[in-house]
C-alpha cells in the first residue's frame, strides 16, 4: 500500500493540469509537468453527509488509514460519483456517509455548524419559505454497484452512520449486514470486544469512548460479530423497532462472495476515531479487507 491521500475523483481519472496535480498530492509542479495523469488510489471513499462533515473524516482517516497505514485513497462527498463505472480499478469502498441529502436546505431554524440550533434567521427581504426535507440519495443501481464490486473480490469498509443507507437499498443492506435504528446523544460507553480470535481484533482490548452510540438491527450471522458497544451506567435505548437495551453489536466482518466486508460503529468524532484502541482495529481491518493478513 501506498499512503497518498488523494481529494478530487479528477485527480484520479483523466489527466489534469499542474494546478489540478499541486491541489491532489499537495505538491507543486513545474511547468513541463503539466500534463500528468496520476494512477489511481488503492481505496475510493464517499464521505460526508449533514452532520458528519466530510472535513473531519479525511482528517482522521488521512492519519490513520494513509499516513499510519500506508492505504492510498481518493476521496469524494460526491454520491453520485458512486458507481459500477468509477469503481473499476479500486480494491476497497470505504463509505462514511448517511443515506440523506437536503435539496432545500435545514430550514429556517436548523442547525448551521458553528452557530447553535435555534439561532433567529433574519433576512430582508424575506426568504422563501423552504421545506426542510431529507431524500435518499441511494439509487437501485449504486446498490448493485457496490454488491458486484464486493461480489467480484472488492473490499468494503463501512463505518458508523453508514448503516443509514442500507435503508434505500436491499442490494447494499445485503453487503453491509444491518440497517440503522438510531442513537441516543453523545455518552460515554465501553466498546467491549466479543471475539479476540479474528485478525482483525488481535492484539486490541475494550476501550472507552465519548460517541454517538449507534444501535442496527443486525442481520447477518452472531458469528461475524466482533464488538458491541455497551452503555455501563445501565441507559437503554428504545428506537423504531422497540427497546434495544444498553448494548449492540458494533462491528462485524465477513467473506461475502469473492471479497470481504467489515463494518465498525464508532466514529462520530475525530476524538472517537483516534482511540489508539479503535486506530488498531481500523488498520487491522485495512489489512484483512485486502487480504494481507
Amino acid at each position: 500500500m501506498t499512503g497518498t491521500i488523494r481529494t478530487s475523483r479528477r485527480s484520479a481519472m483523466c489527466t489534469i493540469g499542474a494546478a489540478g496535480v499541486a491541489a491532489a498530492t499537495g505538491t507543486a509542479v513545474a511547468p513541463a509537468q503539466a500534463q500528468v495523469r496520476l494512477k489511481k488510489a488503492t481505496a475510493f471513499a464517499v464521505i460526508g453527509d449533514r452532520y458528519h462533515n466530510s472535513d473531519y473524516i479525511r482528517s482522521a482517516l488521512g492519519k490513520t488509514l494513509v499516513r499510519d497505514a500506508g492505504l492510498s485513497i481518493d476521496f469524494t462527498d460526491e454520491k453520485k460519483a458512486l458507481t459500477a463505472e468509477n469503481l473499476k480499478g479500486y480494491k476497497m469502498l470505504i463509505m462514511f456517509c448517511d443515506g440523506m441529502q437536503w435539496p432545500n436546505g435545514y430550514g429556517m431554524r436548523g442547525y448551521y455548524a458553528g452557530y447553535g440550533r435555534d439561532i433567529e434567521i433574519m433576512s430582508d427581504p424575506p426568504l422563501p419559505d423552504y421545506k426542510a426535507e431529507p431524500v435518499m440519495w441511494m439509487q437501485p443501481e449504486q446498490g448493485r454497484a457496490v454488491k458486484e464490486f464486493v461480489e467480484n473480490g472488492g473490499a468494503a469498509f463501512f463505518y458508523h452512520n453508514n448503516s443509514h443507507v442500507s435503508l434505500a437499498s436491499q442490494d447494499y443492506r445485503d453487503v453491509e449486514g444491518a440497517i440503522y435504528t438510531g442513537h441516543p446523544a453523545i455518552r460515554p460507553f465501553k466498546v467491549q470486544i466479543t471475539n479476540h480470535d479474528h485478525p482483525i481484533t488481535r492484539g486490541v482490548g475494550d476501550f472507552i469512548i465519548t460517541d454517538e452510540q449507534h444501535y442496527v438491527k443486525y442481520d447477518k450471522d452472531a458469528k461475524y460479530v466482533l464488538m458491541r458497544s455497551i452503555n455501563e451506567d445501565g441507559h437503554e435505548y428504545r428506537s423504531s423497532i422497540g427497546n434495544q437495551g444498553t448494548s449492540c453489536e458494533a462491528g462485524w466482518a465477513y467473506d461475502y462472495g469473492n471479497g470481504r466486508v467489515c463494518f465498525m460503529a464508532p466514529g462520530h468524532m475525530i476524538t472517537v476515531l483516534w482511540n489508539p484502541e479503535y486506530e488498531k482495529l481500523q488498520k487491522n481491518a485495512v489489512r484483512w479487507l485486502l487480504k494481507e493478513i
